[in-house]
């Protein structure tokens, strides 16, 4: 199997991967309930242009997430693209510029354009379209903790991520860290 390993805008190909690891496994469903409980959930949609390039049938898209100074982290790895997928790079420098997979169909509700011509390695300049997602911040008492991403993939959150949900698909539920929300999305309502 073909695994992309994307540091930034360097593509690597590798044969296996050490995951992110975390003591304790969540019910994210569970937790998004107390959240909202306790009122700690807000509003915050998706803002800053993107970069993006169609998925290869079958490709593996590992995001790693800079972390403090030069060490990076393994955020996630994608299920194989289908058809039509696609890739999408945030432009957060802060982050290491990291990739995700993005079905098709949610890559159509949530990103308008191309905005521009391609570069060199196939990426053409998109924006989001701005929906409004539900979210509240892993707080330290929370610790670090594990959950299902919508992709079957064990994710990793830690104090001061952001857990968000889309308010009309509760499945949809992921962990963004904490620089690339503060990079990419725009507080609607805040968080209690």
């Amino acid at each position: 199997m073909r695994v992309s390993l994307c540091l930034g805008s360097i593509g690597l190909t590798v044969c296996c991967l050490a995951p992110a690891h975390a003591d304790r496994r969540e019910d994210i469903a569970g937790l998004f309930a107390r959240a909202q409980q306790a009122g700690r959930v807000g509003v915050a949609r998706k803002t800053r242009p993107v970069d993006v390039r169609p998925a290869r049938s079958g490709e593996i898209v590992v995001t790693i997430i800079a972390a403090e100074g030069e060490r990076r982290e393994t955020e996630t790895q994608s299920p194989p693209a289908q058809e039509g997928d696609m890739v999408v790079r945030n432009r957060c420098p802060e982050t290491g510029n990291e990739e995700i997979l993005v079905t098709a169909a949610k890559f159509q509700e949530r990103y308008e354009g191309p905005t521009g011509p391609a570069d060199a390695n196939g990426y053409r300049a998109y924006r989001p379209r701005g929906v409004e997602m539900q979210y509240f911040i892993v707080r330290d008492v929370d610790g670090s903790f594990t959950f299902e991403a919508p992709w079957g993939e064990p994710m990793i959150a830690r104090p001061g991520d952001a857990i968000v949900r889309n308010p009309n698909d509760p499945k949809d539920t992921y962990r963004i860290a904490a620089a690339a929300f503060a990079c990419t999305y725009e507080i609607v309502r805040p968080a209690q």
